[in-house]
């Protein structure tokens, strides 16, 4: 190798010496500056993952969700609340037909209207019963406390007799029902509480289009005729009748189109959440016209309401404060019903 090429090689290899130290001086100033918050460029990852998370915190704080079970204190009063929730979730097997408790109630559990024990977000839960009892209810016109609430869903959806308000069992329930509830203050309201609701439609909830959707998504679980699915034990409903003589009667508050749209529009078919739900509003309105048309047993309701401008708008039976029809206040459309009392 001549002397002139030797040169060039070794200034060459002088140079990229130089490149290399000033990369990496370059690297350890922008990382310090970086670590000091004296230079940045880009916003962290760290900083994104906390954002996400704060974010997601936020959004869990602001959908109402029940308190944790295994908060149950260990004591007498967390033992009444726990047999509470065992009577909401297996009502039938302490007050059902063959009850070991009791024989007052047509077999279904409070659970099967009030989800997971009233504790789904949208899904009919009691979240708001213990901030808001004792309260005035126009339906009875009158001030009622825990054991009247109690007692209307036996008698209504259970569709059947009363149960001693100095019970044990009515006073485990209202334990219960008070312990859901115990986080939400007076007045308040978030999201996730009671039912989802739905804009009503412009045509009257049809109970024809209704029976196509319930044969291709409802016939699996509560059977072709409404009948549900009882439990090999025979004391409970895997899956409840929908209508017929084991079902609610017609007082109860699923009777009314609106609130059988809402809570199967969040939580129906089985598995689905509001979070990913599968009905399309329009289904929702039809099935509900087409499960509350059919059969199912009958209450003396003539104590109901008795200022009748209170009735809601689509409670299906008269006498009402204006001019439409049964049918109309059954099925809709509500819009023009609403509007005459504007």
């Amino acid at each position: 190798m001549s002397e002139k090429l030797f040169i060039q090689y070794v200034k060459r290899l002088i140079l990229l010496i130089w490149v290399l130290i000033l990369c990496v001086l370059g690297s350890t100033v922008l990382f310090v500056g970086d670590a000091l918050g004296l230079i940045s460029f880009r916003v962290k990852e760290p900083q994104l993952m906390a954002s996400a998370s704060n974010s997601t915190a936020s959004e869990k704080r602001a959908l109402w969700l029940a308190p944790d079970t295994s908060s149950i204190p260990n004591n007498a009063q967390g033992d009444m609340i726990r047999y509470g929730r065992e009577l909401i979730a297996h009502t039938s097997k302490y007050l059902g037909p063959k009850g070991t408790v009791r024989q007052i109630s047509n077999g279904m559990n409070c659970q099967n209207c009030h989800l997971k024990a009233g504790t789904v977000p949208f899904g009919n839960n009691y979240a708001r019963v213990a901030s808001s009892y004792p309260k005035r209810r126009n339906r009875s016109g009158v001030i009622e406390g825990f054991e009247k609430r109690v007692n209307d869903c036996i008698e209504r959806s259970l569709n059947g007799e009363q149960l001693d308000p100095d019970s044990q069992e009515m006073q485990a329930m209202v334990a219960y029902l008070k312990w859901v509830g115990k986080d939400v203050q007076t007045g308040e309201t978030l999201p996730g509480f009671g039912l989802v609701e739905l804009a009503p439609l412009d045509r009257p909830a049809d109970p024809v289009r209704g029976e196509t959707v319930y044969d291709n998504y409802c016939a699996r679980c509560h059977g072709a005729d409404g009948e549900g699915e009882l439990a090999e034990s025979g004391l409970e409903w895997t899956y409840p009748p929908l209508y017929g003589e084991h079902s609610y009667n017609v007082g109860a508050g699923l009777y009314r189109v609106s609130k059988f749209a809402s809570y199967v529009k969040a939580n129906m078919p089985y598995g689905v959440t509001f979070e990913n739900p599968f009905l399309t509003d329009e289904e929702a309105w039809d099935i509900a016209a087409y499960v509350n048309s059919k059969p199912r047993p009958k209450k003396d309701l003539s104590a109901d309401w008795p200022d009748i401008s209170k009735k809601p708008v689509d409670h299906p039976f008269g006498p009402y404060a204006d001019s439409f029809s049964e049918e109309q206040h059954k099925y809709g459309p509500f819009a023009t019903i609403k509007a005459a009392y504007q």
